[in-house]
């Protein structure tokens, strides 16, 4: 036995190797196909519930404070839901596997760690990527249709950049999960400071900032993720590719301290 198996090639660790064992390990949890079907359906059943209720004076059941202005916002009414069903999503595809002890095969398979890390972040982006952008199309086809003639078209300016945008944002979201999952190594801790990022901080800026610091509240990360989603842009809010980089800065920021973790530290 002990000789058949010296016999057998042994194959150099490549990260597209690595990728294709994150997918599977991916794929291989129930929680993957729940997690991504109820953050579709919280974007989708929000969004046409908004779209349904638009413009008639009824209160679509969003966030208090967050009731849509124009067409467009009612259909993406429900991205507040879903971003934490996506952030969710993605503390899980890491803190889960420090919770279950599975990370210390991972990193004994592949010693270098880091490749670990950038495996898991481009799986995880691209099917997350493709479901919230499905989503975001349906949504906005099906809620326009909903409204009506007061509806938007995808002719018009800004709603191409809004559905990629939402895509995007969500995505980003999940990213951010991602790495606070590596960092704090902690489920619970992971998703409440998730939670705290891009809920928390804007509501007590909004309370408690004085007025004359108005222009640091948009560059917290949820102001900045709203800034490339809105078509119409606010006076005291970032322009869409500063929001974008200003995002996207926090997800480098959050991967990048993950990825000196799993590097100093060990599993």
């Amino acid at each position: 036995m002990t000789t058949a198996i010296a016999a057998l090639p042994r194959k150099r660790v490549s990260l597209p190797r690595v990728v294709k064992s994150e997918w599977i390990k991916f794929w291989s949890l129930r929680s993957t196909y729940i997690t991504l079907g109820i953050a579709a359906l919280l974007l989708i059943g929000f969004g046409l519930l908004a779209s349904s209720l638009y413009g008639d004076g009824s209160d679509p059941g969003g966030p208090p404070g967050n009731e849509p202005t124009d067409p467009i916002g009612a259909s993406f009414t429900g991205t507040n839901f879903a971003l934490l069903a996506f952030g969710a999503l993605g503390v899980l595809f890491t803190a889960g596997e420090y919770s279950t002890g599975m990370i210390r095969s991972s990193m004994a398979a592949v010693p270098k760690r880091l490749p670990v890390l950038w495996a898991k972040v481009a799986v995880f982006a691209t099917v997350v990527f493709v479901v919230a952008l499905a989503a975001s199309a349906v949504v906005f086809t099906a809620g326009q249709a909903l409204i009506g003639d007061g509806g938007a078209s995808w002719s018009d300016p800004g709603v191409a950049r809004a559905v990629v945008g939402t895509a995007g944002l969500l995505t980003g979201s999940g990213l951010l999960g991602l790495g606070l999952g590596a960092l704090l190594r902690s489920t619970p801790g992971a998703i409440t400071t998730l939670f705290g990022v891009m809920f928390l901080l804007a509501m007590v800026a909004a309370l408690l900032v004085p007025e004359s610091w108005s222009d640091v509240v948009q560059y917290l990360p949820s102001e900045a993720g709203d800034a490339f989603t809105a078509v119409t842009q606010a006076d005291d809010s970032l322009s869409p590719m500063a929001g974008l980089a200003v995002f996207g800065g926090y997800i480098a920021a959050t991967l990048g301290a993950a990825a000196w973790r799993i590097k100093r530290s060990d599993v």
